[in-house]
């Protein structure tokens, strides 16, 4: 990510870093003891400190056993390194929910591709099988040491100095507390279980009417839930402080807990929404990539950004055709805010990136 002092910083492996756009070291540093494994966010707070999502690196299970987890801490450290923070999610979800777990498309979990599993999913028996084991990794099941949740994304909201993450094996959006507590949860209600499910978020229309909605999905209505989502981002408003938006990148694997006959009936979407934290309520406000079909079909990475100087999303369709023997072939496009069509579409061939971002070269060079 560009900070907002217009260096960079990522993560590889077991190190997180920071450089200016030149290429020259403001630091590269070794996780901090006790955690492992950085992948997928390293972001810049408001505080001048950074939230990275790591793993805990030898955690306690309940039957004794001390794990290496996988993909489900979140660490803030300072400008020296040092752990301020951490959010652990086996402390904090249910790290045995299955709901998800047992209808992702086991053709791609993530990055482990295999077109030969395309469209199958884990029955009960299999994953009633593996708990009872000791195989543990970066591998799709339940409990600490396995990857149940999966987070691909943390954001930092300073008015109420909670954290919001993606947990792409959950097909939910959260929201924590600095006290560990659970907010909000953005995601269809089907195998919450109390105390998660008070904190459920409920879908309104434009007028804040409930919407008819089962545990899975809302009909009569454009309204959905994200499924193996990425990226959600807070938007800022200057103009309505009681309300925060949301955007979204809507992978959409395992859409209302089932993998269709077809395929080719998969779709991706850019999604914003609306959320009245106070009413514990969310709204979709905007969306595109259903109208385009399997077209845009991104099974895994994929992001969607705001971009304030321009009051347009950034949209990058990360992985269409990586199950096809084809290729993968992303398509990258921009949306002024609540846009129909985009104002540029590019496809780049023959290529996969993670996620996209617009670099601000004038913050980067303003020395």
């Amino acid at each position: 990510r560009q900070n907002p002092d217009g260096a960079l910083t990522w993560g590889y492996g077991q190190r997180y870093a920071k450089y200016d756009i030149l290429g020259r070291k403001i630091f590269n540093r070794m996780l901090p003891e006790g955690y492992d494994d950085f992948s997928h966010a390293m972001v810049p707070m408001q505080n001048g400190n950074y939230l990275i999502r790591v793993s805990d690196a030898n955690y306690k299970r309940a039957d004794g056993k001390n794990v290496r987890t996988v993909r489900d801490v979140m660490i803030e450290v300072n400008e020296s390194g040092e752990v301020v923070d951490d959010w652990n999610l086996n402390n904090i979800l249910d790290p045995y929910r299955s709901t998800v777990i047992k209808t992702l498309d086991q053709g791609a979990v993530c990055l482990n591709i295999d077109v030969a599993k395309a469209g199958q999913t884990m029955s009960d028996k299999e994953l009633a099988e593996l708990d009872k084991s000791d195989n543990f990794g970066d591998i799709a099941g339940t409990g600490p040491g396995r990857n149940w949740a999966h987070v691909n994304s943390v954001d930092y909201d300073p008015d109420d100095d909670s954290i919001i993450i993606s947990s792409r094996h959950q097909s939910a959006i959260i929201k924590i507390g600095r006290d560990k507590k659970v907010k909000w949860i953005l995601g269809a209600p089907r195998g919450w279980k109390k105390p998660w499910s008070d904190a459920l978020l409920t879908p309104v229309d434009a007028k804040g009417q409930p919407l008819s909605c089962d545990d899975a999905s809302c009909s009569n209505t454009n309204f959905d839930w994200t499924w193996t989502q990425h990226t959600a981002f807070r938007i800022d408003s200057k103009s309505d402080k009681k309300v925060m938006y949301l955007s979204v990148f809507d992978n959409g694997d395992g859409r209302a807990f089932k993998q269709p006959e077809n395929p080719k009936e998969k779709y991706s979407r850019a999604v914003m929404y609306r959320i009245d934290e106070k009413k514990g309520t969310v709204e979709q406000i905007w969306e595109y990539g259903k109208n385009r079909g399997h077209e845009l079909y991104s099974a895994i990475t994929s992001s969607v950004e705001y971009e304030a100087d321009k009051d347009s999303l950034l949209v990058y369709w990360a992985s269409i055709g990586v199950q096809d023997k084809t290729g993968v072939n992303p398509v990258l496009t921009e949306f002024r805010r609540g846009g129909k069509d985009p104002v540029f579409e590019m496809q780049i061939r023959g290529s996969m990136g993670y996620r996209a971002l617009a670099i601000d070269l004038g913050k980067a060079f303003k020395e």
